[in-house]
């Protein structure tokens, strides 16, 4: 599982032309789900993402959660993200989840995410149009492998 995070003071995801879904302070989180991930990598990730220090306190310091700052996450499913560009020019896309069963594990993060904090979400599968406001820049890449100690 690959999970790419940006702190953000605004993020929203449209699709076909309507946002589907936005957030104020918080995160955006790209999500790729790959083969062998199961439910302890979610949980994982999730909270990895929900303690993450990456907010200034009052030195502007980054010592504080999203938890911490009351803000919200934007998940948005990226299968791209399990891409590896190795050799060629073109990426391999053979280590993404299978879309039937990615689709259970994406929507399992963002509910086990919701018992924290307020989640809003793109479309599983459908083309989107994300915008956001990167507040730093900060921007994280976490990955957490099948078999991984913790």
């Amino acid at each position: 599982m690959r999970v790419v995070i940006q702190r953000v003071s605004q993020a929203s995801v449209e699709v076909g032309g309507a946002i589907v879904g936005e957030i104020g302070k918080g995160i955006l989180a790209y999500v790729g789900i790959e083969q062998g991930d199961t439910e302890l990598e979610i949980r994982y990730m999730a909270d990895k993402i929900l303690n993450l220090r990456i907010f200034p306190d009052h030195a502007r310091r980054m010592n504080l959660s999203v938890l911490d700052v009351d803000g919200k996450i934007l998940s948005i499913s990226q299968f791209t993200l399990a891409s590896y560009i190795k050799k060629g020019r073109r990426p391999d896309f053979g280590n993404a989840e299978d879309p039937v069963k990615a689709k259970q594990l994406y929507n399992f993060f963002n509910r086990v995410l919701s018992e924290e904090v307020d989640v809003a979400t793109g479309v599983f599968g459908a083309m989107m149009n994300i915008s956001s406001v990167n507040d730093g820049p900060v921007t994280f890449i976490i990955e957490k492998k099948y078999g991984d100690a913790g």
